[in-house]
């Protein structure tokens, strides 16, 4: 598990920055993610906890990072699994505390067996534990013995902890601002999602399952050493209104619409791109008409997409939009005041218009702070997606009904304005009928 010279620094100015912003006196707790059973004695695929990730680069379950800013004997501790050569022959190659020192560029690293018999000592002095208390409830007992184990040495003048803070309100903010490096890593896993919808939609047929169009989509993501980032979704003709359908095995109908909401990770990143196109090839007037107003509204959204401007401005523009055109439409009725002051759209648009995105989909990050919209900054990484979802037993005319329509691309806020990274891919509807022609 060799990690690149400039990749073991950047890591370790991650964690020089976060015991920065804990200050003297601190202690930082990070658990890897448990390994997960599927069934019986298989496993699901393996996933490291992003924040772990994030300040080790290191993939092995059954590992604890330690953070002690100031310890002269050094700040930055591993306890990971010690090297097993007949485990190795059965999982793979393992780090190894020694490992850990010279791959990751840890200070110090012990086997995780002695933890017990070490974390205590580390906890003695400190003032303040940071931890995700409540993400992991086998190793919260776990520290709570610990701790227990210093409080009961308090007569012998042992200092236990008397604060416990969530780490998550100096690491997420730390991860809400991508580095150049980790925008390169988020460009590729767009590059290759957008390799994937194509593909996707130069497969698509009337007849084709959705399954088949899953497919080829996750079938491009390994080919270029990704893997999905989510759960790939691709739904069919009124199935496409589900927003996280999952089902996925559905027979698609001539003139029907397919939604395919998929992303790449690529290691570790998440990409996010939502597409909507007509299995045949070609849009009826009502889908296109639906579809150009969507993508209207993607447009509105990210004219918004701009450094000091308030988040919450992008979904204001896309409502806007929306609400405008499906009063033109004839699916809302009254004034657009009216409608927006009645949140009338939400019949047919109900989510906000994207979400922050990193090492999670869902990436980590405040969204307002003190009660109000914060502001767009350089290093920012958020999905702008508007959508559209007519039921199937929607009371407007028949002609609108069973219709879904997403489009979604990733946005990186830069110093002059905006970057979409993902937008290669061919967007409107004339530019998706012309590559499905190909």
């Amino acid at each position: 598990m060799a990690i690149p010279a400039n990749e073991r620094k950047a890591l370790a100015r991650r964690r020089k920055q976060l015991m920065q912003a804990a200050g003297d006196g601190a202690i930082l707790i990070l658990p890897a993610a448990p390994e997960r059973i599927r069934s019986r004695d298989t496993h699901y695929p393996y996933r490291q906890d992003s924040d772990f990730w994030y300040l080790t680069g290191c993939n092995e379950p059954e590992a604890v990072l330690v953070l002690v800013p100031g310890r002269k004997h050094g700040e930055a501790i591993l306890f990971c699994r010690e090297r097993d050569p007949e485990r190795e022959g059965w999982d793979g190659p393992r780090l190894g505390p020694e490992g850990a020192v010279d791959a990751l560029g840890m200070d110090d690293a012990y086997p995780i067996s002695d933890i017990d018999d070490i974390l205590p000592g580390l906890l003695e002095g400190r003032r303040r534990v940071h931890y995700h208390l409540g993400r992991d409830a086998e190793f919260d007992l776990k520290l709570i013995g610990w701790l227990n184990r210093v409080r009961a040495q308090a007569r012998q003048g042992a200092q236990p902890p008397q604060e416990f803070l969530e780490l998550g309100h100096l690491l997420d903010e730390m991860r809400l601002f991508k580095s150049a490096d980790e925008v390169k890593l988020m460009q590729r896993a767009a590059d290759i999602s957008v390799l994937a919808h194509r593909a996707a939609m130069r497969a698509a047929r009337a007849g084709i399952h959705e399954y088949e169009l899953q497919a080829e989509v996750e079938r491009v993501f390994r080919m270029h050493d990704a893997q999905p980032a989510y759960g790939s979704i691709v739904g069919a003709g009124a199935n496409a209104c589900v927003l996280h359908y999952r089902d996925n095995n559905a027979k698609s109908r001539d003139g029907e619409l397919v939604l395919i909401d998929a992303g790449a990770e690529y290691r570790n990143y998440a990409s996010d791109i939502t597409r909507t196109f007509p299995v045949n090839g070609r849009f009826g007037k009502e889908q296109r008409a639906l579809h150009d107003l969507v993508c209207a509204a993607q447009a509105a959204a990210l004219a918004q997409a701009l450094p000091g401007v308030p988040y919450e401005a992008g979904h204001e523009a896309a409502v806007a939009t929306l609400s405008e055109g499906l009063l033109s439409l004839g699916l809302l009725k009254g004034t657009l005041k009216v409608a927006l002051a009645n949140g009338d759209y939400k019949r047919f648009y109900r989510h906000k218009t994207g979400h922050w995105l990193g090492l999670d989909v869902h990436d980590v990050g405040e969204y307002r702070i003190d009660g109000e919209s914060r502001l767009l900054e350089p290093g920012m990484v958020f999905t702008i997606e508007p959508g559209l979802y007519i039921p199937g037993d929607a009371d407007v005319p028949a002609k609108w009904r069973g219709i879904g329509i997403r489009i979604e691309d990733d946005v990186l806020i830069t110093r002059t304005g905006h970057q979409v990274l993902t937008g290669a891919l061919e967007r409107s509807a004339d530019e998706t009928e012309g590559l499905m022609a190909q």
